[in-house]
C-alpha cells in the first residue's frame, strides 16, 4: 500500500531538516493503514519497530511516498517493511528512510489474541 506526505515548514528540526520524529509517526500511521485495511474488524497495537535507518535529508516542499507491504504474519502478529522515498530531479525514486513496525492483534480490553484464519492478508 503507498501514502504520499508533503513535508511543511513545521515538520523540520532546528536545522531546516525533517525532524526524525515526525517521519517515525508517519511510517507507524501509514503501516498502521495498512494493517487496518489488511485486517479488517481487528484491533492492533505497535510493538517494535527495527532497524531505522534514516539515509537522506529532507526538507520543506518534498513529496514522500511511504510504501508498506507485509513481510510476515505469525499466530497473533505482523510485521511490514517500510520503505520511504521521493523523486529526483531525474524522475527516479530516491529511498531515504526504511524500517520494519510490528504489530499485535487484541481484543477490546488489550490483550493479544490470534489473527482469524482465512480472513484479511494472505500469509506471506
Amino acid at each position: 500500500m503507498d501514502n504520499y506526505k508533503l513535508v511543511h515548514p513545521g515538520h523540520l528540526n532546528h536545522h531546516g531538516f525533517l525532524f526524525g520524529g515526525n517521519m517515525l509517526k508517519w511510517v507507524d500511521e501509514y503501516a498502521y493503514i495498512a494493517v487496518c485495511a489488511d485486517f479488517p474488524q481487528q484491533l492492533f497495537v505497535t510493538v517494535a519497530m527495527d532497524q531505522l535507518q534514516f539515509r537522506k535529508s529532507v526538507g520543506a516542499g518534498e513529496i514522500l511516498r511511504f510504501r508498506c507491504r507485509l513481510v510476515e504474519r505469525r499466530t497473533s502478529s505482523v510485521r511490514y517493511a517500510v520503505e520511504v522515498s521521493r523523486k529526483t530531479e531525474a524522475g527516479e525514486r530516491e529511498e531515504i528512510f526504511a524500517t520494519h513496525v510490528a504489530y499485535v492483534c487484541v481484543n477490546e480490553r488489550g490483550e493479544k489474541k490470534a489473527l482469524p484464519q482465512g480472513r484479511g492478508a494472505e500469509a506471506v
